[in-house]
């Protein structure tokens, strides 16, 4: 119950600012959902000695900067600060953290329906950690379920008056440079590309501008050697078989165990046309981080850019 009061008290303000009418759009089909974003709460119960409270009060500000940057790249949702008045946001983020213990802490966040008062979404979130790395794993684990439920609420005539473009997701390949490459694809490879790739395909579907068509039935023999970077961009006319209007291929190349880069290029299935590509630069960090390296490539270069058919 404790856990909960952060709700119940907005439920009661938003009671207090709007009237019990549906969600909707504000003027027009394609009119963007106001979302706002709370500042959370942040709350250290785990009896350390040490002092933190600067050092969580920056980790918080980055995590809620973030977290509003992820809702802000979405062109379906319009960000409303939180001291904007009554009536501009049609949806409410709120949270808070707690420390309850050197390694643990609990992040509970609902996302709530303002017009109606209804809470649309409520969960409890433990991780582990309590540093940087920590923090963005759990900003992004929590972003990441906040969006689906932000589309999921959309209305209707909003949704589907945008028209999503098919878009073919291989698998993405490694390229690897560091000093002692093994033959072949290692397992643990493998299983993290297999991550990343998952990772991307589901930052996509979540931003409503792409619909993912399935890249099971390709059997060409690029796909299957993972070397579609080397194909001279024979993905495009793949993904058209496929009934896709964009194809993209991504490529982790690992410099050395702990120093990686991540690409990616999408192009029009009909003309073969590059229509986006990105590359990240060097980033520090072993094959854990490359799914976190690769979706922030794809959510700030080709979600933020907004790269059209």
């Amino acid at each position: 119950m404790r856990q909960s009061r952060f709700v119940l008290h907005a439920l009661a303000l938003i009671g207090l600012l709007a009237g019990p009418c549906p969600l909707r759009a504000e003027t027009g089909a394609a009119s963007p959902l106001g979302v706002s974003v709370d500042d959370f709460s942040y709350v250290d119960t785990s009896g350390e000695v040490i002092d933190q409270t600067a050092t969580h009060q920056k980790r918080l500000d980055a995590f809620m900067a973030a977290l509003r940057a992820d809702v802000a790249a979405e062109p379906r949702y319009r960000l409303v600060p939180s001291t904007a008045p009554a009536g501009e946001a049609q949806i409410k983020v709120v949270g808070g953290v707690q420390k309850m213990s050197t390694l643990v802490q609990w992040a509970k966040v609902a996302v709530i329906d303002v017009g109606a008062s209804r809470v649309l979404y409520e969960k409890l979130y433990t991780f582990r950690g309590d540093n940087d790395e920590a923090w963005d794993h759990a900003r992004m684990f929590v972003s990441r379920e906040v969006r689906a439920v932000l589309a999921a609420a959309l209305p209707t005539a909003q949704a589907a008056a945008v028209v999503p473009i098919g878009l073919a997701v291989f698998e993405f390949e490694l390229e690897d440079n560091s000093a002692a490459p093994s033959s072949g694809l290692a397992g643990s490879d493998a299983a993290t590309l297999a991550d990343v790739t998952q990772g991307v395909r589901d930052r996509l579907a979540q931003s409503g501008r792409y619909r993912l068509v399935d890249t099971g039935g390709a059997m060409a023999e690029a796909v299957k050697a993972r070397a579609l970077r080397d194909c001279d961009g024979c993905e495009a006319a793949i993904a058209q078989k496929l009934g896709a209007d964009q194809s993209l291929i991504g490529v982790i190349r690992r410099v050395s165990r702990t120093e990686y880069t991540v690409g990616f290029q999408v192009r029009d299935a009909r003309s073969g046309a590059v229509v986006s590509r990105g590359d990240s630069g060097l980033r520090m960090g072993a094959d854990y981080s490359w799914t976190r390296g690769a979706v922030h490539l794809v959510g700030d270069r080709l979600l933020a850019d907004g790269a059209q058919q």
